[in-house]
């Protein structure tokens, strides 16, 4: 059984957090669960060292909340195509005019084509 110290798993935990930022830059969404299992017990076995071991943190905390910004980032972009979407559904379902009195109407659209079969 290797013991690791408190530096060992801040150089892992530093690499494991420009991976993240690589996948943040990069839209690699699908990776940031995979690592977050690997930061979760990486800060678990840090929180388990000795605290005056625990050195050099600041620069951890730095890109924490760098990753954090880029992934707050991530997620506001992904909601502002989900409501674009939601508008060109919408705008699918009907468009909504105004005439030259100001007053509104709705042009329906997408028209359900269907066959009626009959015996």
């Amino acid at each position: 059984m290797t013991t690791e110290t408190a530096q060992d798993i801040i150089n892992r935990l530093d690499e494991l957090l420009e991976l993240e930022r690589a996948a943040l830059l990069k839209g690699n969404l699908e990776e940031i669960p995979i690592l977050l299992g690997e930061k979760e017990s990486l800060i678990d076995a840090l929180n388990a060292q000795a605290p005056e071991q625990q050195n050099n943190l600041q620069n951890l905390q730095v890109k924490v909340e760098r990753n954090q910004a880029l992934l707050d980032s991530a997620l506001q972009g992904i909601r502002k195509v989900a409501a674009r979407m939601a508008a060109f559904r919408r705008i699918r379902r009907s468009l909504e005019t105004y005439d030259e009195s100001g007053r509104k109407h709705i042009i329906q659209g997408e028209v359900e084509h269907r066959v009626e079969k009959r015996a």
